[in-house]
């Protein structure tokens, strides 16, 4: 007697710092997790030390994504975790209007393609997740793409919320304050040369505009999303789980 398929989760940005611990700790959660990435070689190496994680190789910005992921589901679909990152192009006196409208794209064109591929295998309990950042709530003059990107994606993912309610399927937003990364690192050596300071310094300032004095960590996103797959979970629809490590000052 064959064995019934495994509940997929779909996370696209699967090679990154994040997405593969993302991927991991879904995998270990019992769902066939399904990778979406670019580049073939590094979905390999995931795949090759991940069980339970299978490759499809898709370009998120363009909408050939869309029959790509499609035509690898077998099984419903419990849960897409979109995460790609999008380039640091400088503030926003001197990004590229180029660079601003391609993180849009990436960010919320990308959800949009990712969620048409999966919509046919949704089911009652499935969660769309999003990956969003800081800068998206705590605008900053030195992260134009990040901020608008993610600016965007939250009000996407509301919109989601209310279309998809009725199915009895929840859109989340889980938004990382900065993450210890490599990434960030680029980050902060940008952050180092304008102040004239060490890498270190620069991680240090980060570091200090935490409650905590702390930077938030994959495993910790991971954890956060891992939550979602709860019943219990359904309360969250539409909401936004702030993982900043105590960054955020306001009341709203």
């Amino acid at each position: 007697m064959s064995q019934k398929p495994k509940d997929i989760a779909v996370v696209v940005g699967a090679t990154g710092a994040m997405g593969a611990v993302i991927s991991r700790r879904l995998a270990a959660e019992g769902l066939s997790v399904l990778a979406v990435a670019r580049k073939a070689d590094a979905l390999a190496s995931l795949v090759d030390t991940t069980p339970g994680v299978r490759p499809c190789v898709a370009d998120i910005s363009n909408d050939s994504s869309i029959d790509a992921i499609q035509a690898a589901l077998d099984a419903p679909v419990r849960m897409v975790v979109h995460g790609p990152g999008v380039a640091t192009a400088g503030g926003v006196l001197v990004a590229p209007t180029a660079a601003v409208v391609d993180a849009v794209n990436i960010k919320v064109g990308g959800m949009i393609r990712l969620v048409r591929a999966v919509d046919g295998k949704l089911v009652r309990g499935s969660r769309l997740v999003a990956i969003g950042g800081h800068y998206g709530s705590e605008p900053n003059p030195w992260a134009a793409t990040a901020g608008v990107g993610n600016a965007a994606l939250t009000n996407l993912m509301r919109q989601y919320s209310w279309a998809y309610g009725a199915r009895g399927v929840t859109a989340h937003v889980v938004q990382p304050g900065p993450a210890d990364t490599d990434r960030l690192r680029r980050i902060a050596a940008d952050r180092a040369a304008r102040g004239g300071i060490t890498l270190e310094a620069a991680l240090d300032e980060y570091r200090a505009e935490s409650a905590l004095g702390a930077l938030t960590t994959p495993e910790q996103v991971a954890w956060a999303i891992a939550l979602l797959l709860a019943p219990e979970a359904d309360a969250l629809a539409g909401s936004t789980l702030f993982m900043d490590a105590g960054r955020r000052k306001g009341m709203a």
